[in-house]
This record gives C-alpha cells, sequence and structure tokens, in this order.
C-alpha cells in the first residue's frame, strides 16, 4: 500500500530537520505513542496503541532513521506486531525550503496482516493521512 501527501511548516529548512529527527519530540508528537527507547545508533524500539475502526491494539516494534541527507531527505523505517495484527513500511521523507518556508513530502510504502489489514486499504490510507496530518501539527508547536 502507498502512501504520499506533504506538509508546509512555518519554519526553516534546518530547524524542521533538527525537530524531526529528535526523539523526544517524535515520541510526544506521534499519536498513540506510549514510548520510544533508544536500542542503537538511529534505531528505537516503540510502543504504541493504535486503533483503526473496531480494531485496536497495542503494538511495539522498531523504527530506525536510514539514509540520512542532511537536512533534505531521510527514510524512516518500521516494523511492529500486536494483537490485531502487523505492520511494516519506510517512509521517505523529503524537505524543500523556499521563502523561510519548508516543505515536506513523504511516501509511505506499507504492508499490513492480520485482523487490521481486514479494515480495508481505502480506510487504512486515510487513517494513516489523518494520523501524519495529527503528528505534523504537533511537531509546528515544537517550531515556535
Amino acid at each position: 500500500m502507498k502512501i504520499e501527501g506533504s506538509y508546509t511548516f512555518n519554519a526553516p529548512r534546518v530547524k524542521v530537520w533538527e525537530i524531526l529527527l529528535d526523539p523526544k519530540t517524535i515520541a510526544q508528537c506521534m499519536p498513540g505513542c506510549e514510548g520510544l527507547a533508544p536500542i542503537g545508533p538511529d534505531e528505537y524500539e516503540a510502543t504504541m496503541k493504535i486503533g483503526i475502526a473496531a480494531v485496536k491494539g497495542t503494538y511495539k516494534g522498531k523504527v530506525a532513521i536510514k539514509d540520512k541527507q542532511p537536512p533534505t531527505h531521510y527514510v524512516l523505517s518500521g516494523e511492529g506486531s500486536g494483537g490485531p495484527g502487523f505492520m511494516q513500511g519506510d517512509m521517505a521523507v523529503d524537505l524543500e525550503e523556499k521563502d523561510g518556508l519548508t516543505l515536506l513530502r513523504y511516501s509511505v510504502d506499507a504492508k499490513v496482516g492480520g485482523l487490521i489489514a481486514g479494515v480495508g486499504q481505502r480506510m487504512f490510507g486515510g487513517v494513516a493521512k489523518m494520523m501524519a496530518d495529527q503528528f505534523f501539527k504537533k511537531v509546528e508547536g515544537f517550531l515556535g
């Protein structure tokens, strides 16, 4: 499943880059994140509580930051599993600065299985975009 989107931050690219790669900020901004603990360089163990339609559950997994090209590009790679199923995928993030604003474009390639896959691709994609928007709006608050 592919999901793409964009978000514009009212801040310079370098500042957006720093905030997006700060684990404490990520943990506070990620919807449903209950914990994000470092387990290696640019690698974290995550616990998330997520609900999509009637399928709710807690997931444990790993998140890694790969292919860093400061301050323009990185890939967030993750995998997790829990009672409702599993998720794994990569999100490519590209940052472009123009007139003091930063345009973030993201592209997600994800796989889901188990009960959560039964929710349906269309609904899952909509929920994923909504969660991404919530995340970016919270990040915006740290840029002020």
